[in-house]
């Protein structure tokens, strides 16, 4: 693509960017948002990070998009009325010059970093083969920085935790959410009935090529959730409650295998997360398959929000 294509791009994402931090209203603020982050998975692909552009079009906009359209939603209803307060003139003044030295320390980074830049991507691609792996994202969050996703997944499970308390007591347990019931003539249940199959396909196969392609368990269990999600706000499955024992292990199911084969990591690799080369990407698979589906319950679940009705048994 042309040079122009790319200044264009660059200054949309800047205007976009400014306007979602200057916006009044929380939904404006979340749709600036939601459509800055679809631009920056653009950026991410003419910069050549394809497995990046997944992630933040996936997680980075569409799904902490949903979670900020609920939360600003809520806090409508339970603000009608919000007394609008201006800022003091020594406040927006300060704040202006914090982000212009942020910024002009960003810029200096950037502009006096070292050449060439110091990489560890020779040695990541040379131990390549002993992964079992084609994709070097795949293989540097599996194996080379391991600790860190498994520690992301936990983070995601302690949000999902924290969500779930903010329900009040007599409602712990309930169905997240709001329940809604499925209308044959509505639209949303068409679509439902008409996307969630493929949906599914499309979040297997994101999944599934991440060894050796862009993709891989985050990617895929974001478009299983929003397949999940989907299917709730259609009223097409219920959204399990949280008191559900099979529900809870699927959540821990994928967090446990990992830290279980990290702890088998000792017997067989001499460390924690190691694998034996001939048996690298067998337990990298047996470490994704499981963690993909306690990620997407947990995406989905973030959706649902802190419970809101009672079981009735």
């Amino acid at each position: 693509m042309p040079p122009a294509f790319d200044t264009g791009l660059a200054l949309l994402v800047f205007g976009l960017a400014a306007g979602t931090i200057t916006a009044r209203g929380a939904f404006a603020a979340v749709a600036g948002f939601v459509a800055y982050g679809l631009l920056l998975a653009l950026v991410w692909v003419r910069l050549a990070a394809p497995d990046v552009a997944l992630t933040e079009a996936a997680l980075g906009s569409g799904l902490t998009g949903g979670l900020l359209v609920g939360a600003s939603t809520r806090l409508r209803r339970s603000e009608p009325s919000p007394a609008r307060e201006a800022a003091s003139a020594t406040l927006r003044w300060a704040a202006a010059g914090l982000c212009v030295l942020v910024s002009a320390g960003l810029a200096a980074i950037v502009v006096l970093f070292a050449e060439p830049a110091p990489t560890l991507a020779p040695q990541a691609v040379a131990s390549l083969a002993a992964t079992g792996l084609g994709n070097p994202v795949t293989a540097v969050l599996m194996a080379y920085r391991a600790i860190d996703t498994l520690l992301e997944v936990v983070v995601l499970l302690l949000a999902l935790i924290g969500i779930w308390s903010l329900a009040p007591d007599r409602l712990w347990g309930g169905l997240p959410g709001r329940l809604h019931r499925a209308d044959p003539n509505r639209m949303l249940t068409f679509v439902a009935q008409l996307l969630v199959p493929i949906g599914i396909l499309i979040g297997l196969h994101i999944f599934w090529v991440g060894s050796v392609a862009p993709g891989g368990e985050f990617q895929g269990a974001t478009v299983l959730a929003a397949m999940g999600i989907l299917a709730m706000m259609a009223g097409l499955v219920r959204t399990p409650p949280i008191s559900r024992q099979w529900l809870r292990l699927l959540l821990i199911a994928g967090p446990a295998v990992f830290v279980t084969v990290g702890l088998a990591g000792f017997a067989i690799a001499a460390g924690f997360l190691a694998y034996p080369p001939q048996y690298a990407k067998l337990l990298i698979v047996v470490i994704e398959v499981p963690l993909t589906l306690s990620i997407a319950a947990m995406l989905a679940l973030m959706v649902a929000g802190a419970s809101e009705w009672i079981l009735q048994r």
